[in-house]
């Protein structure tokens, strides 16, 4: 599935869509943004200001978070599609 600029990944690998105004009031979803970022595992897509992020894993290693410019609601009907958009 495609998540903005350069990223596309499979579905059976993605974990979680979540949008980044509202899963962000959690001090844990704070605590596991941060540690991602601090050990290389967050990339931000785009240069505009992040609205969602996606959980990424292979369930052999450490989950990516990619950082998305586009909306969770969008993220999720392309999941739905199985667009490539």
């Amino acid at each position: 599935m495609h998540l903005g600029q350069w990223a596309v990944v499979p579905y059976r690998e993605i974990l979680g869509i979540f949008d980044l105004d509202n899963a962000s009031w959690a001090y844990k979803t704070r605590e596991f943004l941060e540690r991602a970022e601090q050990e290389g595992r967050a990339l931000w897509l785009g240069g505009d200001l992040p609205r969602s992020f996606v959980v990424v894993g292979d369930g052999e290693h450490p989950p990516v978070v990619y950082l998305s410019p586009l909306s969770s609601s969008a993220l999720v009907n392309r999941a739905e599609r199985g667009s490539f958009e």
